[in-house]
């Protein structure tokens, strides 16, 4: 089965299967440990009467290779006996197997190890054939697994969303790191993915923006770099607003100390009103109302400047290996949504009038934690919550999706319940149920060498230059590399991305420039390195890289072989294992587990000199060990190299 993938998984084939296992979520055909769950449920069954799917079920991927392959903690079988007298009454009962050794008894878990030379064959075999594919499943994402003619399972991703002309600022680059990753998960396993970016691109902010660009704009410049100027005609402006404010508040200050006084205050208040009314601050609600009023000349220069922003942040995104498939935005929420919803809540006594405001009283409603919001403003204004109940509802009704995931950052806690709250009491809990927040942590320190508040572009900027100063340090493997300039942009992307999926999500993490570009340590430069060096390890074998297949895999003997083949064949069980927790640290450490492996196997394992039948049987090993890192690499967003 074929998929449109994003860039960032474009080289991966999806796959899936008609064959079904009498075990639920069992694919022999996908996961070779499959295969060996199915084996060992069916012979335990056999042989002592205990249910083959019970045992099927609770059979447990181990985290290290020493207790096994799979391990049965026999608690879970629910079986009146002491867990160890279990655990060795059944490691006797267990028959003689091709596939498996003779279990073992490991305190309360029963510890299975494949047999070394059905393994290789199996694993080695598939991972060389299937390249690319290796691991993904598109049976996972099917409506319903029985019937694949119903199609596939539809998530919407929100991620990223910036606020154009605003930096573009660590919380952004975390939310579009974690938000592509999570749509190549998906992707890989079977969902129809929706990437969608929610510009911040509507509010008073606008009007401030349109009036500041008509004394410090350059249509040169909005050309050239659009982002970056308005960023700049917005501080310029916002400098406007600050002096104008001084006299406006020494003003307010005057009149509140006349009235405690019972002094006339009539003129002041007229002069109050002259400052206002000339205010930048006033001019910019004035324009953005006539924006709200759909004034055709307002929205022409709004829409000039969103769609040129549009345009720059798409090539900073291709950089990073992602796409979207959707900006949607504050200004793209109906007003008519917006009403509906008010509307709804109103009916459903979600909503009440609050000093001249509508607000939520979650207190009322059984949610004491999440307090009180504001839906609309004394003015008649709706706010940020109000047009995501908005938007809420307009993307179920426009993509009918079974999940939607908001990746945003834990200081929208509060804001994310709240909504999800809101849409349950209107009556739509089958609504909020299908959404998810998946949150993060603050990245501290991000800025570039100059300091300062910095956009994307500038910190890849900084990071390629750094990676490009430690390559050339080595002058006779930098002559080597086709395009440095690039390669060297790509290793920059690929520490900062490494760095921000090193901990888990939640984690905050300081921005270390040294610590990440450097080749000690588990780093993105470091497996970079890790997949050249297999790719250059294939080009100097001399050997038929689309022969490997057919290698004598019995040969490969050693534990450093045996090791590396187990954990290879433990892949697509990282990937689901990665479809439960949604943490991309879930498959780096994966793949660092990987790396070292292959870094204590290269002495041991050597290619170069070995017997003809041998060296081809431990090049289809480092073959298959470089295309699941190459696998794992892309499901994270990684674009891996071949030479540096």
């Amino acid at each position: 089965m074929a998929a449109d993938l994003p860039a960032s998984v474009e080289a991966l084939t999806l796959q899936s299967t008609q064959n079904v296992s009498k075990y639920p979520s069992c694919f022999p055909t996908l996961n070779p440990m499959d295969i060996y769950r199915e084996h060992i449920a069916t012979k335990l069954s056999e042989a002592t009467d205990i249910d083959a799917e019970l045992i099927y079920g609770r059979l447990a991927w181990t985290n290290t290779l020493d207790k096994g392959d799979l391990a049965l903690p026999v608690a879970a079988l629910r079986i009146k006996k002491k867990p160890q007298e279990l655990c060795e009454e059944l490691a006797a009962k267990f028959p003689e197997s091709d596939l498996v050794l003779p279990p073992t008894a490991n305190g309360p878990h029963l510890s299975f190890f494949c047999k070394p030379q059905p393994l290789a064959k199996t694993v080695l075999g598939r991972v060389l054939t299937e390249k690319a594919a290796y691991g993904t499943n598109g049976n996972i994402g099917l409506k319903d697994p029985s019937d694949p003619s119903k199609g596939q399972k539809r998530i919407i991703i929100e991620f990223s969303s910036p606020n154009i002309a605003k930096p573009f600022h660590a919380g952004h680059l975390r939310s579009t790191i974690i938000g592509g990753f999570l749509a190549n998960l998906y992707t890989v396993l079977g969902w129809d993915v929706i990437k969608m970016n929610y510009l911040g691109d509507w509010g008073k902010q606008y009007g401030l923006l349109a009036n500041g660009f008509k004394y410090f704009g350059n249509e040169e410049a909005l050309q050239k770099d659009p982002i970056n100027h308005l960023f700049e005609v917005y501080v310029k402006v916002n400098g406007l607003v600050s002096e104008q404010d001084v006299p406006i508040k020494a003003m307010k200050e005057q009149i509140k100390l006349k009235k405690e006084k019972n002094e006339d205050v009539s003129s002041e208040e007229a002069e109050l009103a002259k400052l206002v009314d000339v205010s930048e601050d006033e001019k910019a609600r004035r324009y953005f109302k006539s924006m709200e009023d759909s004034e055709p000349e307002a929205l022409a220069l709004w829409r000039r400047f969103r769609d040129l922003s549009i345009a720059k942040y798409k090539q900073t995104y291709a950089r990073l290996n992602i796409d979207f498939d959707v900006y949607s935005g504050e200004s793209q929420v109906k007003n008519e949504s917006m009403t509906n919803a008010y509307k709804t809540m109103e009916s459903a006594g979600v909503a009440e009038k609050s000093e001249g405001a509508v607000i939520a009283d979650f207190t009322k409603h059984g949610a004491k934690k999440l307090g009180k919001a504001i839906i609309v403003r004394k003015d008649g204004t709706p706010l940020y919550l109000t047009r995501d109940i908005g938007a809420i509802t307009e993307r179920d009704e426009a993509y009918h999706f079974d999940k939607m995931i908001y990746v945003v950052a834990a200081q929208q806690d509060l804001h994310l319940a709240q909504l999800f709250k809101i849409t349950e009491l209107m009556g739509r809990k089958d609504l909020s149920d299908r959404c998810e927040h998946i949150n993060f942590g603050m990245v501290h320190g991000m800025s570039t060498r100059k300091g300062t508040v910095k956009f994307l572009d500038d910190i890849l900027r900084d990071v390629g230059d750094k990676m490009h100063d430690v390559m050339k340090s080595n002058d006779v493997k930098y002559q080597q590399v086709e395009n440095p300039v690039q390669t060297a942009d790509t290793l920059g992307i690929t520490a900062v991305m490494v760095q921000d999926m090193t901990g888990k999500r939640v984690n905050g993490y300081t921005f270390n420039l040294e610590a990440m570009t450097s080749f000690e340590g588990d780093t993105g430069p470091y497996l970079q390195y890790a997949h050249a060096r297999l790719c250059s390890m294939g080009r100097k074998s001399g050997l038929d890289l689309d022969d490997l297949a057919s290698a004598n895999f019995d040969l490969l003997t050693e534990q450093h072989a045996t090791d590396l083949i187990r954990l290879l064949a433990s892949w697509p069980d990282v990937l689901v294992n990665t479809y439960k927790t949604l943490e991309p640290v879930t498959v780096l450490s994966y793949l660092f587990r990987m790396t070292h492996m292959l870094s204590s196997s290269y002495d041991v394992l050597k290619v170069i000199g070995s017997e003809p039948d041998v060296k081809k049987a431990r090049m289809a090993l480092y073959a298959a060990a470089r295309q699941v890192l190459h696998n794992g690499m892309r499901v994270l967003g990684l674009n891996p190299v071949e030479r540096m």
